[in-house]
């Protein structure tokens, strides 16, 4: 029987290390790179922790970049149909990890509760907190059994550009200050972040050692009342806020998965600098 909660939202690595042989969790290594689409799997395929399955953002985690933006959520069945192809079952528990700062391991925890699935944990500090405890990794892998994960009432919150456009609550962007004012976009096409958004770099919720922390000073300007959308470049980085907040006790905040890509894809829509 496990020891640990997925209320927690995140595991560490001596807690993932004693149960990882269990059958019951389901480990995904998440590791990708932006402007290197296939490096992940490189990297997955040099080393990777004990029974994990690779899982890429492009591939698994997104659907065809477009006027939704880089990274638009696929269909919730396309997304089941994932993890039943990497094993998952009904009641398995779920655990993500990257190598940077979990931004792709908390685009999958919450696309994990979005089809339903509340059994999902970030290995906090992802894969360097791993080798750093001297846990060893694996270049072997298997072909997973078919799971039998069925979709449920989606645990998060989630909006549409249309939404966001009408929205009176708070807006947050999880990009960096210098993309948030419009400089050094290296990303996207048009610079600057959505009129009224306040920014919230997700750097901000971690420790020096790339822990996540769970005090909320990224947030000390929102108040628990608030009606929070989140955002970020393409919906990815939006979702490590989502978790930050949560781990500091707010409510669920609702994810605006096109986020700044999909927003300057009508030029009709405001754009803001300052």
């Amino acid at each position: 029987t496990l020891m640990w909660k997925t209320e927690d939202n995140l595991i560490s690595p001596a807690t993932l290390n004693s149960i990882i042989e269990d059958e019951i969790i389901v480990l995904f290594d998440c590791r990708f790179d932006l402007r290197n689409k296939e490096l992940g799997h490189q990297q997955y395929s040099q080393g990777h922790i004990s029974n994990a399955r690779y899982i890429s953002l492009d591939d698994d985690l997104a659907d065809k970049p477009g006027k939704r933006g880089r990274h638009p959520l696929p269909q919730r069945e396309t997304f089941a149909a994932v993890l039943r192809k990497h094993g998952v079952n009904s009641d398995s528990y779920i655990v993500a990890y990257d190598d940077s700062n979990s931004i792709f391991a908390c685009r999958l925890w919450w696309m994990v509760r979005w089809a339903g699935h509340e059994r999902v944990a970030v290995l906090n500090g992802g894969l360097g907190a791993w080798t750093q405890a001297n846990f060893e990794l694996t270049t072997s892998s298997s072909e997973p059994i078919f799971g039998n994960f069925e979709l449920r009432k989606p645990l998060t919150r989630q909006v549409e550009v249309q939404d966001v456009q009408s929205h009176t609550g708070t807006l947050i962007d999880a990009r960096s200050v210098d993309r948030f004012h419009g400089q050094n976009e290296n990303m996207d096409h048009t610079a600057g972040h959505i009129p009224g958004a306040l920014c919230c770099p997700f750097s901000e919720n971690l420790d020096k050692n790339g822990l996540i922390e769970s005090n909320g000073k990224n947030f000390k300007n929102i108040s628990k009342d608030d009606d929070v959308i989140s955002y970020c470049g393409s919906g990815v980085t939006a979702t490590h806020n989502i978790l930050a907040l949560i781990l500091a006790g707010y409510d669920e905040p609702a994810l605006y998965a096109g986020s700044w890509s999909e927003w300057i894809e009508d030029p009709s829509r405001p754009v803001a600098t300052r």
